[in-house]
């Protein structure tokens, strides 16, 4: 939880992160707004979603998820979130997009497969913090969010000497 509010923060201060981790990242992603929604009935709750610019024609919605413990109903979650944000807001939107940040790919869920078709779509990305490179050449916010699986991985291994 505590790194929910961490990312939060970030994403906060600085929406254009989430594209920073992106290859192909909208053509107006400076202009996009972070915000966290709850969306009820049942209550769900998306760690982050990122408003397009309002424009003519409509923008794409990017949809965050920030899973650092395994979850092995994420995708259920969040796809089920997602979509249904989507369908009560679907005349401000052309399309929607999923990113979720993952520490390393032992996090994610194990079985995948009823997901396959939009895991593997251009729709949905997946972004593993350990598989970013040096954090010294990674831009300072990306570095930010890094920083955040190498402090506690040396915090687990600081209570682990220390037992």
């Amino acid at each position: 939880m505590r790194r929910d509010s961490i990312f939060y923060a970030l994403f906060r201060q600085s929406p254009n992160l989430l594209f920073e981790l992106l290859e192909d990242p909208p053509g107006q992603s400076q202009q996009y707004r972070f915000e966290s929604v709850a969306v009820k009935e049942p209550r769900f709750e998306i760690d982050g979603v990122f408003l397009p610019p309002e424009a003519d024609p409509p923008g794409t919605v990017f949809f965050a998820e920030v899973q650092m413990q395994k979850d092995e109903r994420l995708y259920e979650r969040m796809f089920g979130e997602s979509m249904l944000y989507f369908y009560r807001n679907r005349e401000y939107y052309s399309d929607w997009q999923a990113v979720v940040i993952y520490p390393s790919r032992s996090t994610e869920q194990s079985n995948s497969h009823p997901y396959r078709s939009l895991i593997n779509s251009d729709q949905v990305h997946r972004v593993y913090l350990d598989e970013l490179g040096s954090m010294e050449e990674l831009p300072l916010g990306i570095a930010a969010m890094v920083l955040t699986i190498t402090a506690e991985s040396r915090n687990t291994g600081k209570s682990k000497n220390a037992s």
